[in-house]
């Protein structure tokens, strides 16, 4: 392992009717509030009534910012710092799922930076200074909520980047599973995808020694694995949600990552993706990730072996590496599908009209990824596998 210090000062309240302890947290920040919210989910479910019936118990004045998208984008992200400045905005709540958190972290963290938001998260300019921000999570999937990073669009010009800084985590999220009911079984599949892909992305990393994160990690795949089948058919049962909410915030909090970096190409290529078509992200990392596998094992394929055989339960008896390598990438494949996710971009619509641009977008700054060093031709060969 390398040397590490871990720390996440996000504090967490999970479990049944946790929303209420709004009037606890809220206060010690300010009192003038931005609520950040989606395209109305969160009106539809009645949770917005909830927060609302929390907030109006305090001394505070809110302002409303709607609208935040799937994959959020730096427009909205302008008008919620303007809103910010204009009204002197001293807290922002986020309330919905990693999309919105994600936006509101470029939200806290432009309204207090001179030019635009996006010098941010193309990194023209450090994060020095930040909003302090909470959550009110409804979707198991980013992680957003227990970390400092986000993603974030340019629609203008195409170009979708990952960024954080140590002052972008939230002071507090939290989490009722029950929040999660509603989300419908599609998106119940996205989140599941995500969260899996997390873990793969920390899974595949270049340190020699680190035998308890593997067992982390290998741990919550087998969890999650378990639990989604059962939880897609029973969609509003607490335990297999809560189960569910848990393992996608462990996935992504740091908890997995600590003594090592995580490899990362494969959320790097589906930015450039759905950067250029606006598809669902998870359902890009779906169709991607089993290709950068296959890719990626000419590389070695002693990992993938490991992870064939202690999540998706291979039977390496008689088998080369390679075979049980390829055995797990089909398990893996055979699972997403059987929840519904996609398989190939041609599920979006995409063929190759395109595939020089994402390229391009992919390569933005250079040769990338931590387990296997892609370049541009590993890039353009594993989008033409995915088509």
């Amino acid at each position: 392992m390398q040397n590490f210090t871990y720390k996440n000062p996000t504090k967490l309240i999970f479990g049944k009717g946790q929303i209420e302890q709004l009037k606890n947290e809220i206060p010690a920040y300010g009192k003038k509030v931005l609520l950040v919210y989606g395209g109305g989910s969160i009106k539809k479910s009645g949770l917005y009534d909830k927060v609302i019936a929390e907030l109006n118990g305090l001394d505070i004045e809110l302002h409303e910012l709607p609208g935040v998208e799937p994959n959020p984008r730096i427009s909205t992200v302008r008008k919620g710092v303007e809103i910010c400045k204009e009204q002197g905005i001293e807290f922002v709540l986020a309330v919905g799922g990693g999309s919105v958190i994600d936006c509101t972290k470029a939200i806290v963290a432009g309204a207090k930076y001179d030019g635009d938001a996006w010098d941010l998260v193309i990194k023209k300019a450090p994060v020095e200074a930040a909003l302090p921000f909470g959550t009110v999570l409804t979707l198991a999937a980013t992680g957003s909520e227990m970390n400092a990073g986000s993603v974030i669009t340019n629609w203008e010009t195409k170009e979708k980047y990952g960024w954080g800084s140590p002052l972008t985590f939230p002071q507090f999220s939290i989490l009722d599973p029950e929040n999660t009911y509603t989300v419908p079984k599609n998106q119940t599949v996205y989140g599941i995808v995500d969260m899996m892909s997390h873990v793969f992305e920390q899974y595949f990393h270049e340190a020699t020694s680190a035998p308890l994160q593997d067992r982390f990690c290998e741990s919550l795949l087998q969890t999650v694995i378990e639990t989604a089948p059962k939880l897609l058919n029973d969609l509003e049962n607490y335990e297999y949600r809560e189960t569910i909410l848990y393992s996608g915030t462990i996935a992504l909090n740091g908890y997995l990552q600590v003594g090592y970096s995580g490899d990362w190409a494969t959320h790097n290529i589906e930015h450039a993706v759905s950067a250029v078509y606006d598809i669902p992200h998870a359902g890009g990392l779906a169709i991607l990730f089993p290709n950068w596998m296959k890719h990626t094992m000419k590389k070695d394929p002693t990992r993938l072996k490991q992870i064939a055989v202690r999540v998706f339960n291979v039977d390496p008896e008689g088998k080369t590496d390679e075979e049980t390598a390829l055995e797990g990438i089909a398990k893996l494949r055979e699972f997403w599908s059987s929840l519904g996710a996609p398989t190939r971009l041609a599920d979006y619509d995409i063929d190759d009209s395109q595939i020089d641009a994402m390229a391009d977008k992919a390569m933005a700054n250079g040769e990338f990824g931590k387990f296997k060093v892609l370049n541009r031709e590993d890039v353009m060969s594993i989008l033409r596998a995915s088509l």
